[in-house]
This record gives structure tokens, sequence and C-alpha cells, in this order.
């Protein structure tokens, strides 16, 4: 007789779907599977979005982001979860709930803006995010523009990476994995700190525009460790290089920015 198969670590994505394959849903998927995980999804808002930009969102009901969520922890269980796209302050706030009934690791990306610079969180949602899904939150891992739009700090170096942590922590997640990417030189570095400890992570940056999905990707890597039992450093260490690898790879895709190469480390890719 044969046993049976081993279930992988399972990772919930809650976020939303992007109808260009590049981030949201889409991306967190890709992702999960390329490193070893079953991911889940909960939809919370459904976008028209391509290479160009983003035409349109449409949120879900909260009724069908609780009924989704409860449908898989209920039954499948998860290791991890992952939060993107909230788009308002009632689905933020249901889903902020619904977290706080769990006891694992929870990613929190505060989606705020595409890449192409189209909101994707409404303006009364930030006091939402700030109060409820934030506590909820092991790693947050903003970039710096979501910094500023959450707390008011600006960073323009290195240094000013530490405020912004500060700033985020005070929030009441865990761990804050500030990323750098967009400052100017030839590395990007990230910040990761719980306030007692700090990693500087650093990789080299690529001169490659077809960057779209990078925030989702990370965060996504981060909770798919997260759930293979990884520590919070050792998990940012290893989503900072799938990233920067799928960065690297990243490939044209329609007339504007492509996205990064979800599957640039598996086999036969």
């Amino acid at each position: 007789m044969t046993s049976q198969p081993t279930a992988p670590p399972r990772v919930l994505t809650v976020a939303g779907s992007d109808s260009g394959g590049g981030a949201g849903i889409q991306a967190d998927l890709k992702t999960m599977l390329a490193l070893g995980t079953h991911g889940m999804s909960v939809i919370v808002a459904v976008t028209a979005q391509n290479s160009l930009g983003v035409r349109g969102y449409w949120e879900l009901p909260a009724e069908a982001v609780r009924a989704q969520f409860h449908s898989v922890t209920e039954d499948i269980g998860v290791d991890a979860v992952k939060t993107g796209m909230l788009a308002s302050a009632e689905l933020t706030e249901t889903v902020a709930g619904l977290l706080s009934g769990l006891a694992v690791p929870v990613v929190v990306d505060p989606v705020g803006v595409s890449k192409h610079g189209d909101a994707l969180l409404a303006t009364e949602a930030l006091d939402a995010v700030r109060t409820k899904l934030l506590p909820t939150a092991t790693v947050v891992t903003p970039n710096l523009d979501e910094v500023a739009q959450l707390t008011g700090v600006c960073v323009e170096t290195e240094e000013g990476m530490r405020d912004a942590a500060v700033a985020m922590l005070s929030h009441g997640p865990r761990w804050a994995l500030i990323k750098g990417g967009h400052l100017p030189g030839p590395y990007a570095v990230d910040l990761l700190t719980d306030g007692a400890t700090e990693h500087w992570l650093r990789s080299p940056r690529y001169d490659n525009r077809h960057t779209h999905g990078t925030g989702c990707t990370l965060a996504s890597a981060l909770a798919a460790r997260l759930a293979a039992g990884d520590t919070v450093e050792r998990a940012a260490r290893a989503a900072k290089e799938y990233v920067t690898g799928a960065i690297a790879a990243g490939f044209p895709l329609g007339a504007g920015i492509g996205p990064v190469d979800h599957g640039w480390c598996v086999p036969g890719h």
C-alpha cells in the first residue's frame, strides 16, 4: 500500500482580484504555489485592470467576505494569512474582526494605491487600517508611500526608515518590514524590526521596469514562509530573495508595466 500524500502548508490571501494577473489575488496564489504552499482566497473586491492601470473596482458585500473566510477556516484551516487590497472602511473592519479570532501569523500589506498610482483604498478607511487591522498583524509590509499615507512620516533616506518603523509599530503590529525600494541607489533596501532588533535586507537593484505586483508578491512570500514554520527574520529574508528574483525576471506584457515572474524559481519554468 502507498501512503497518502501530506498536504502542504495552507496560506489564505484576503485581497482584491487583478484581472491582468500581475498583482492581487492572482499574484498571491502564484507566489504561494511557487513556494510550495497551498494557496486559498477570500476575494474582497474585483478590479478591472491591465498593464496600463486600473479602470475601476467593485467591492463585494461584507457578508460574502465573511462567508468565504468561514468556509475556508472552518473546514480546511490555515497556517498563515496575508491581506492586501481591502477597499473600504467596512471591509477593513470586517476582515480585522475575522483575523482577531485566529492564532496564526498574519501579514498585512496595507495597499493604498496601485503601481500606476490608482487609489485602491478609500480615504475614510485609513483610520480602520490603523486602529483595527494593524493590531492583528504579525508583520506589516508598507512601502514608503503607504507609510506616509498611514503615519504622515515622509522618508527620504535609509536612516529615515527607522522613523517609519517606529510610526508603524505604534499602531500595534509585532513587526514592521519597511520597503525602501523607492529610495535612490544601487541597492533595494528594506528594514525589518520589532522595535528592539533590526535586520537590514539588501538586494541589487535591477534595471527592469516590469515590476507590477512586487508588494503583493513579497507579502505573500513572507506569509508562505511563515506558514512553513520560519521565524519572521528567516521568512523575510527568503521573501526578499524570492521577490528579487521575480523582479529580475519580470517580463513585458501589454503596452505598459509588465508583471514580475512568479515562476522564476520553479524547475522547468
